[in-house]
């Protein structure tokens, strides 16, 4: 849970600072962001599950 609050304390910064700079925010559309992140992660589990289907 401390990961977490910290990864949102992080991002909270980072989206003060570029926007105290002008810059645009270092993210990605919100929805494909989403998806992307999602993607990833399904990914990660795939390959778990791969490696214990057919390697173990």
């Amino acid at each position: 849970m401390s990961e977490i609050l910290l990864a949102l304390l992080a991002g909270l910064l980072v989206g003060v600072i570029f926007s105290a700079v002008k810059l645009p925010l270092p993210a990605p559309p919100v929805l494909s962001g989403i998806i992307g992140i999602v993607g990833i992660y399904l990914g990660g589990q795939l390959y778990q599950w791969i490696l214990k289907s057919f390697f173990s």
